[in-house]
């Protein structure tokens, strides 16, 4: 694959690798009950066991692998590293290039049931002025982007290896959306190339609680402080050690499904919306699906390693506030369950062009896996809002050999690094070198 050639990929996995994940999950072996009720010292071992069971014996990765690969997807390479994404164009041909961007422990699963919404709103009780043609790119470290060699994959460089890859995609000018490390990424975009960026929603965005603000406090801007302090004193632990020991947490992500389950089902229920039981907002096949674009890949390490990254730069963003300020056209989106939840003045003191506020009533950290319909709407009112008069224009329309009607046959694009790895998940474009991340 040369710099600038763009591949169709299929997810591909190996049966001999859905065989060595069962065999794991039936060996498992599990700690005793917890010493406190419910979650308060991690995932109750009853639950994680009933899910791995439902894992190992039940769960169909092959329907799911069939349903993902209904999306037209890629590969190119991009700073050295092969970057996994899909594109879907709208049949609008004006539609605004958006480009979605997850965060940890999501992938790209999150956004499944907003694409046909966001690409086609005719179809969805939108109008066509609503549509978006979507790239929505998996992380450097997760899923089927490769895994850095070396140190360096900040969120700045993301950052520029997104702007890199909508204009590979015919794309000048774009949108930018996205929650956890995708807001961060997509906040940079607008800092390093406000001129490539029609507008940002961000869910939320980053800003510190104000000082000047602490004498006349909303109760909603109370209680967002108490929850960062609730979180900073009972629920970073996780952040702590991704941040410095990302290596040592791999061990356990990488060797045991169980682990991985336990680690990441458990950010999914302290992060939704979902007043304790999971299972109102997403079914054990959503979470498992997820999880598939962790364990297949091997991504547990690479993933963590993002916040040694770029953790402490962005923790400080939210917790103690910068110098910065971001002047792109923004819009923001505060879900109830979501934490930090900044309210709008002291969020316009770095995001210095705010054209969009609203509070949706429900939803948490995965507001496009939890509330696809409100996760849309919200999106769509945001870029209504930077359509008033004088807004910038949609940016130009796709390459035509990237977009859903390109070849994406299991055998299409097998460029000069094609070939295979065992158990790897590959696509049609996969090397012989390391696993995609």
């Amino acid at each position: 694959m040369t710099a600038a050639e763009v591949h169709p990929f299929r997810i591909r996995i190996g049966d001999d690798a859905l065989a060595d994940l069962r065999d794991r999950l039936h060996r498992t072996r599990w700690p005793e009950p917890a010493t406190a009720p419910g979650w308060a010292q991690g995932p109750p071992v009853d639950e994680i066991r009933a899910l791995c069971r439902y894992w190992a014996d039940d769960y169909d990765w092959r329907a799911t692998e069939e349903r993902l690969n209904r999306h037209p997807q890629f590969r190119t390479r991009i700073d050295g590293l092969r970057i996994h994404f899909l594109h879907l164009r709208s049949p609008h041909p004006e539609a605004t290039p958006l480009v979605l961007t997850h965060g940890w422990p999501g992938s790209f699963a999150e956004f499944e049931k907003v694409l046909a919404p966001l690409t086609d709103p005719t179809a969805h009780g939108g109008t066509a002025a609503d549509a978006f043609h979507v790239v929505c790119p998996s992380l450097p470290g997760y899923a089927f982007s490769d895994r850095p060699a070396a140190a360096g994959w900040t969120v700045q460089r993301i950052a520029d290896a997104w702007s890199e890859l909508m204009g590979r995609l015919g794309y000048p000018r774009f949108g930018a959306q996205g929650h956890d490390w995708g807001t961060s990424v997509s906040t940079e975009i607008g800092k390093r190339h406000p001129d490539r960026v029609i507008g940002l929603h961000l869910v939320p965005p980053l800003a510190a609680p104000d000082p000047a603000t602490f004498d006349d406090l909303t109760d909603a801007e109370r209680a967002a402080i108490d929850d960062l302090e609730r979180a900073a004193d009972a629920g970073d632990g996780y952040s702590l050690l991704q941040a410095t020991r990302p290596q040592t947490i791999g061990y356990a992500l990488l060797d045991s499904p169980a682990a991985l389950c336990a680690w990441i089902v458990e950010k999914f229920h302290a992060w939704t919306d979902c007043d304790g039981d999971l299972s109102t907002v997403l079914t054990r096949d959503e979470l498992l699906d997820n999880l598939m674009l962790y364990w297949l890949p091997g991504t547990g390490a690479s993933s963590a390693r993002l916040y040694q990254e770029s953790f402490a730069e962005v923790r400080a963003l939210f917790r103690t506030g910068g110098t910065d300020t971001v002047d792109v056209p923004t819009g923001c989106s505060i879900f109830p369950k979501e934490n930090p939840r900044p309210s709008r003045r002291w969020a316009a003191k770095r995001f210095t062009d705010i054209r969009y506020w609203n509070e949706p009533p429900r939803g948490g950290h995965f507001a496009a896996f939890e509330q696809p319909g409100l996760f849309a709407d919200e999106v769509r009112a945001c870029f209504r809002a930077f359509r008033g008069p004088g807004a910038p224009d949609a940016g130009s329309r796709p390459n035509a050999d990237s977009g859903p009607d390109a070849d994406s046959r299991p055998n299409a694009g097998s460029g000069s690094d094609a070939g295979s790895r065992p158990n790897a998940g590959s696509g049609s474009d996969a090397g012989s070198g390391p696993p995609p991340r």
